[in-house]
């Protein structure tokens, strides 16, 4: 593993800072430089007393709309400010021992980006026509005449990069070791599975040896994630598997699908600790994915004592709703703006954040959780219980997403509740949940 030591004890606070401050949509074509990433501020102690240590914050770079459009990547997106806006914000994120996490994404750019208006200015003799895969017309190129371009997944405005040209990987080296230089503490890499891992693995050496204490997460959804992580030199890549399968398993009562994840997900931390989230910025949030929002402890319970290194969308600490739509402005419902201060939040969603709390202190005070593997002890349909293992104890979890009260076999040791609803009797070896109910059992006292 090439993960820095301070990640064992990461948990993020996923934020879209676009949405989150209330920005335009769209970037005008002189758009004032409007200082709103100081509206993050006042959420910084909310995050702390939530229990995370880290912010991941979603593209705070100039682009076109949603943040995945790049255009200048040495510049702050005008639509929330400038450079000392940026380093504002790191000074009193790591104020508080809050890490920052960037989102970069180098697997394509927005039409806006320079280097490609120079190729549709200058046609296919600039000398950056080799940063993109093109296409030219065989009739001699006259201004104003476009060449065909490789996307990404169709969206004409997202241009692909062309990774094997060197001074691509040159300009990808650079961008990030600049954001690191003025206080990021590591890049969430965008669409990282589209981006060839013999790419990844020479950029980030080269990074390292001046940041070696950054970390480096690639999203990534499908494919054989340990394989990539071994190929690119990547610490991390997001576990969707997981994420599908705790929703999945509770909305169809069926916690072997659960299990299946969860001995896939063992497999993965032989080779890396994946970030694991229940939601963040591309999907339906969990309250409205869950049938039923009365089982939303029992993802939250799973979430936070399998291994990895969690990270919580905002809004998600509060059971917000909101469903995403493949459409354009789908992802507007899942990506909102928030009040000025938590105090203006509703009372309503407090209780789910004290939940979170409650789940974060039990990881924070058993650190072991980050690389821990589960094994099923009891199984069915409706009932699971599982042992954490790690190097530093073991925690026992029992979840019932059915509609009666349970009571489930767990070891005799496993006297003392240390979260849940449930009720465990000294020297039983059954613990009794209510309905839709969950515990974390480990030795009394």
């Amino acid at each position: 593993m090439t993960e820095p030591a301070w990640v064992q004890h990461a948990i993020w606070w996923q934020v879209y800072p676009l949405g989150f401050v209330g920005a335009e949509p769209e970037l005008a074509p002189e758009q004032p430089v409007t200082r709103r990433l100081g509206q993050l501020v006042p959420w910084l102690d909310y995050a702390v007393e939530l229990g995370a240590s880290g912010i991941a914050l979603g593209p705070v770079f100039s682009s076109e709309t949603h943040g995945y459009d790049t255009t200048d990547y040495y510049r702050i997106d005008p639509r929330l400010g400038d450079n000392a806006d940026f380093d504002e914000l790191i000074a009193q994120a790591h104020a508080r021992g809050l890490k920052v996490l960037l989102d970069g994404v180098f697997n394509h750019t927005g039409r806006g980006f320079e280097p490609f208006q120079r190729v549709l200015a200058e046609g296919p003799q600039t000398d950056t026509a080799s940063w993109f895969r093109l296409t030219w017309p065989d009739a001699p190129w006259v201004p104003g005449s476009e060449p065909d371009y490789e996307d990404f997944e169709g969206h004409h405005h997202l241009v692909a990069l062309n990774h094997d040209e060197p001074r691509v990987a040159a300009f990808v080296r650079d961008v990030m070791k600049h954001w690191l230089g003025r206080g990021a503490d590591g890049w969430r890499l965008d669409a990282a599975y589209a981006v060839p891992p013999s790419f990844w693995k020479p950029v980030l050496a080269e990074v390292r040896r001046e940041y070696p204490e950054a970390y480096f997460l690639g999203e990534y959804i499908h494919g054989d994630y340990a394989d990539e992580v071994k190929k690119s030199t990547l610490d991390s890549v997001t576990q969707y598997e997981l994420w599908k399968a705790i929703w999945s398993s509770l909305n169809d009562g069926n916690f072997y699908e659960l299990a299946a994840a969860l001995e896939r997900h063992n497999a993965f931390l032989k080779t890396f600790v994946p970030l694991t989230f229940a939601g963040n910025h591309d999907v339906t949030r969990l309250a409205s994915k869950l049938d039923n929002p009365d089982l939303l402890p029992l993802a939250l319970t799973v979430l936070l004592t399998v291994g990895g290194t969690p990270s919580i969308y905002y809004g998600d600490e509060q059971a917000f709703r909101g469903v995403k739509e493949d459409r354009a402005g789908g992802d507007d419902a899942v990506r909102p703006a928030f009040p000025a201060a938590p105090s203006d939040l509703s009372r309503v969603g407090w209780p789910v954040y004290h939940l979170h709390q409650e789940l974060i202190s039990l990881r924070r005070r058993n650190p072991w959780l980050h690389e821990a593997r589960t094994e099923v002890l009891t199984l069915s349909n409706e009932h699971l219980v599982f042992e954490a293992k790690g190097d530093g104890g073991t925690l026992v979890v029992a979840l019932n997403l059915s509609d009666d009260a349970a009571h489930l076999a767990v070891p005799r040791w496993a006297e003392g509740l240390v979260a849940g609803r449930g009720e465990k009797f000294a020297g039983r070896d059954a613990v009794s949940l209510p309905a839709h109910g969950w515990a974390v059992l480990g030795t009394a006292g």
